[in-house]
């Protein structure tokens, strides 16, 4: 959500930020909603002052004896009751339909992000690690895994599309990489642990915003509840409506969850393996913070992330994504792409965003400066350290071997009760 205050100074810019975007000017249309809404409260007020005033008017007569006066008095006030109702109606009205207009709005970009349309203009910052060298011809995980526990078949009989079966050791790997990344977040970074629910009411999904313009990406319950697209959601919905005090943040948390998505916007995309589930796993961090500590925030999280593949030896790259790549939230966005050896390409594995104030106006999530009574809004930022079905398949592609096997990451085998590789079934 954007401050009115801001438009109201500078709508040119306001529409110039948004055109970075790609999105086409408002902020005429928003002024024009805002000064008559404006003119509206005010003349409902005097009104209401009128009534009131009147209202005292018509006792004093009355005691005075001045009937007359009384009479005269009852019509206005008679006069007043008929016309504010009306007038409250159009104020709810206009109120309302600017409200649906600024809740509709992406996020301003932060000046440093660059100008593009796609994942094409998206800047790459650097690499890390050596890309994997084998004396065979590497495979995609989903050929590889069916042999490994990965299976398809079962997951798509039981729910569809886009669901996988897992068994055995690969089902193992799968929950050693979940704990592995939670035990190394809260451990080494100092995000503390949640427990979160899965299911969300609508307040929650407009306080991170998916809603209102994003509801076809989630999941809704026949109760009406939504299924958690990320954890982000009830993480930084967890101060939500409250006034913290400044001492308190940065606030730091982490959740291990299941996610649910629709993907309703990638029809035909990555049908083939794990890379886009409707259901997959996700640590995922939430940092709140003051303005002053959100820029280095973002970077200490997406170091955060980035360690963990550095733990798991896997090659990355990091990309500041442009303005037309971010998603809606976001005021700058860095992903990290993990090398995929059977697909020949680095794929999105963890994806860092600072929202500034944004949600936390959508919240009203504010803190109170030291020695300050007024208060100010939250800046959030969120982040994947990291996506487990993705970080599996990155797994299962650098750590292939010839046979077919697939070699257990070192940093892993602890929780991994003495399994050093996965070995395919005869």
């Amino acid at each position: 959500m954007h401050d009115i205050n801001i438009i109201r100074d500078n709508p040119s810019q306001f529409d110039a930020e948004l055109a970075r975007r790609g999105a086409e000017p408002i902020a005429d249309k928003i002024l024009e909603i805002d000064q008559k809404l404006r003119a509206l409260k005010v003349q409902v007020q005097e009104m209401q002052a009128k009534r009131n005033d009147a209202s005292k008017q018509i006792g004093a007569a009355m005691g005075k004896g001045d009937k007359d006066l009384a009479e005269a008095l009852k019509a206005e006030v008679g006069e007043i009751k008929n016309k504010l109702p009306e007038l409250e109606v159009q104020e709810g009205e206009l109120s309302s339909q600017l409200k649906s207009i600024m809740a509709a709005l992406p996020n301003l970009p932060a000046q440093d992000v660059p100008n593009g349309s796609d994942e094409a203009d998206n800047q790459e910052l650097y690499r890390w690690g050596d890309l994997p060298s084998f004396d065979f011809e590497p495979r995609d995980h989903a050929d590889i895994g069916p042999a490994l526990g990965l299976d398809f078949e079962t997951g798509a009989l039981l729910s569809g599309a886009r669901f996988t079966f897992m068994r055995g050791a690969m089902a193992r790997l799968n929950r050693a990489l979940g704990q592995y990344m939670l035990d190394h977040q809260t451990e080494q970074f100092g995000y503390g642990e949640c427990a979160t629910p899965y299911m969300v009411r609508d307040e929650a999904l407009f306080g991170t915003g998916q809603l209102p313009k994003f509801g076809e990406d989630s999941f809704q319950t026949t109760d009406g509840r939504w299924l958690i697209p990320t954890a982000e959601v009830s993480l930084t919905n967890s101060v939500r409506e409250q006034i913290l005090d400044v001492e308190q943040l940065p606030i730091r948390i982490t959740a291990l969850t299941p996610c649910f998505r629709s993907e309703a916007g990638s029809a035909g995309r990555d049908t083939k393996g794990l890379i886009r589930q409707h259901q997959f796993e996700k640590v995922e961090l939430v940092s709140i913070t003051t303005p002053e500590q959100s820029e280095d925030e973002h970077e200490r999280m997406t170091g955060a992330a980035e360690s963990v593949l550095q733990a798991l030896k896997l090659p990355y790259r990091k990309m500041l994504l442009c303005t037309g790549d971010m998603g809606a939230t976001a005021r700058k966005t860095y992903d990290l792409e993990v090398w995929l050896p059977g697909q020949g390409q680095y794929r999105e594995i963890s994806s860092c965003s600072n929202c500034g104030d944004f949600q936390g106006r959508r919240m009203n999530s504010r803190y109170r400066p030291v020695g300050e009574k007024s208060t100010k809004f939250v800046h959030t930022l969120n982040g994947s350290g990291l996506a487990v079905g993705r970080t599996l398949v990155a797994v299962i592609e650098n750590y292939q071997q010839a046979d077919g096997s697939v070699m257990i990451p070192e940093i892993l085998l602890p929780y991994m009760g003495g399994i050093t590789r996965l070995e395919p079934a005869a």
